[in-house]
């Protein structure tokens, strides 16, 4: 098992700048903004041999008793109970507050091996400005920078030294091993994304509050299901450019966006008391144009009556009919409704789209449905379409090779479309047509 190090301080320590630093990534988003990590925030790092786990935590406050903060602060004692470690980060340039306080004397009544470091200590002495930190009663203050990387590999090493921990082993991966299949769950802001993949985990894994915008991040979660891991990104909610006034909610957006473009599966959730917005449209074509497999989910749909569903499902064919080749589900995630389906659709759609193709195949549909409708002739050219074979995977891409095929329709290749996702069964992955037309080789000669 690897050791979990768990960050944890009051808002705008630099806990997130730590995280990126121990994980040697940009996953968490840092700013000069007070409060911005909400969630909890795994990521995986390594030093030497010795590999570990981290936990970027939200600004805490033991005592918060309601609202947003209230969330925060189970979400930072849920992260110190998995915790092996707890690092404790205060900010060496303002000096101790009342809120490290509180937080030491929590920590202090845990009993667990915990590590002070003093963040922001760039060209500070070890003298008299960190000597204040030891009324903490946690011991030794380290002094260390993350935005500059001072003090980072001492630290681990005074992490991991009360672990004990003993050599790794050499990992052996069996040929052919899959990785966990990545399921961005993406959609507008108080869309129930972060309530339907704690109902999925059975904890309150991740900050799910009546107010929209509360997930910031990109937030990756672990999970595994009838024996295939998956890895659940929880996404901020997409709004309409026009209403992205704060600058921490632009970087927001650039994580949603490139949490679609790496996942393998994108589960697009939409509120059923909103209905389809020009915004669910927009979520929608870039997920198409990022050739991620994609699975449609209503959810909130045991809030609205027999009217408003039979209005959202005209709504749904009209502004999503670019994804017909989709699964769509009618779910409640606060009831635990309808979400067993939704499972046999997203397993679905991530083997349409890693789907094999072989050519022999592919030649002979393509030459039937040739002959059972051949392309619309160009002038004095018809399109001859001689074979084709598999180009890519996730998203499935067909290469049709043949001569004069620059004249090939639109609609004539949504043609070949349908016929090749009959056969293969292609149910919630875009596929994409490519003609690659043969060079004539006497068209370069001098007559």
């Amino acid at each position: 098992m690897k050791p979990v190090i768990a960050l944890v301080g009051r808002p705008n320590v630099g806990k997130s700048t730590l995280f990126n630093r121990l994980t040697k990534s940009r996953d968490a988003i840092v700013a000069d903004f007070a409060g911005l990590t909400r969630d909890r925030h795994y990521g995986q790092g390594k030093q030497g041999k010795h590999e570990y786990i981290v936990i970027d935590t939200g600004g805490f406050e033991p005592d918060a008793s309601s609202g947003i903060f209230k969330e925060m602060a189970k979400q930072t004692q849920q992260a110190v109970a998995e915790a092996d470690v707890v690092v404790f980060v205060v900010d060496a340039r303002a000096g101790v507050s009342a809120q490290d306080h509180d937080i030491a004397k929590y920590l202090r009544r845990l009993g667990k091996p915990c590590l002070l470091i003093a963040n922001k200590a760039e060209g500070m002495l070890e003298g008299a400005q960190l000597t204040e930190f030891y009324e903490l009663g946690l011991g030794q203050v380290h002094p260390v920078s993350a935005a500059h990387g001072q003090g980072m590999r001492g630290l681990v090493e005074l992490a991991l030294e009360p672990l004990n921990l003993p050599e790794p082993e050499e990992d052996s991966l069996e040929d052919g091993e899959l990785g966990p299949i990545k399921l961005a769950v993406a959609g507008r802001p108080n869309a129930g994304k972060s309530t339907l993949i704690n109902t999925w985990l059975g904890e309150e894994r991740l900050v799910a509050f009546d107010m929209p915008g509360t997930t910031r991040d990109a937030i990756s979660v672990p999970f595994e299901r009838n024996g295939q891991k998956f890895e659940l990104i929880d996404t901020a909610g997409l709004r309409r450019k026009g209403k992205v006034f704060e600058a921490i909610e632009k970087f927001s957006v650039v994580k949603t966006l490139q949490a679609i473009e790496s996942a393998n599966v994108v589960l697009l959730l939409i509120d059923a008391t909103q209905g389809v917005t020009e915004q669910d449209s927009h979520i929608a074509g870039f997920i198409l144009e990022s050739g991620r497999a994609v699975v449609l989910a209503v959810n909130k749909w045991d809030a609205v009556d027999d009217y408003q569903r039979e209005l959202l499902q005209r709504s749904i064919e009209s502004r999503l009919s670019f994804l017909k080749f989709a699964s769509l589900h009618f779910i409640s995630a606060r009831k635990r409704q309808g979400l067993g389906p939704l499972w046999g659709s997203i397993a679905q759609a991530h083997k349409a789209a890693t789907c094999k193709m072989s050519t022999p195949v592919l030649t002979r549909l393509l030459l039937e449905a040739v002959q059972f409708q051949a392309p619309k002739r160009a002038g004095m050219f018809r399109p001859k379409m001689r074979y084709a074979h598999q180009g890519g995977m996730n998203p499935p891409v067909i290469v049709v090779h043949g001569n004069s095929l620059e004249h090939v329709t639109d609609a004539y290749k949504r043609f070949l479309e349908g016929r090749f996702r009959k056969e293969f069964n292609l149910v919630g992955t875009p596929l994409r047509i490519e003609m690659k037309t043969s060079h004539n080789p006497f068209t370069d000669k001098d007559k």
